[in-house]
């Protein structure tokens, strides 16, 4: 972990019981905020979020660049394996792209489709406001011992 993960998480276990929501938490991921993504439901083990394409998320075809649709997906898995309330990182991904969009929106559904004490899977689907199927991502996470400082979600 960077320096400035460890001084985040010091910062948010000391100040526990300053409850936020996981919506809130997520905010510190900066990289996800500045790119445009918007998270739009967490349930346990569940998420939903979106992006809508601008011209910065264009790549020099002209189409949503992958990495944009990869960030999108991997908010959604962050919402989702996180909503226990124990810090999860992400330890693998895999993303498969199947059609390309250069405008509108794009939702990145999660669901948790493995949850263990230290291990948990999760499969998202891309799609686009029509409900065509963009791209899916996989990933693993690792649990830490780290309590976060929301409620999990039931």
């Amino acid at each position: 972990m960077s320096e400035a993960t460890d001084d985040y998480l010091t910062t948010i276990t000391d100040d526990y019981y300053n409850i936020m929501t996981i919506n809130e938490f997520l905010q510190g991921d900066a990289f996800a905020v500045n790119a445009g993504v918007e998270l739009l439901e967490v349930g346990n083990g569940y998420a939903k979020a979106r992006m809508e394409i601008k011209p910065m998320h264009l790549n020099g075809g002209g189409v949503c660049q992958g990495g944009a649709i990869f960030t999108l997906a991997d908010l959604a898995f962050a919402a989702a394996t996180n909503s226990h309330a124990r810090l999860t990182f992400s330890i693998t991904s895999n993303i498969n792209f199947f059609k390309s969009e250069s405008k509108g929106f794009l939702y990145a559904e999660a669901k948790e489709v493995f949850s263990h004490k230290r291990l948990a899977n999760c499969e998202v689907n891309v799609t686009n406001a029509s409900g065509e199927l963009i791209a899916t991502f996989s990933g693993t996470g690792y649990r830490k011992d780290n309590p976060l400082p929301f409620d999990p979600i039931e």
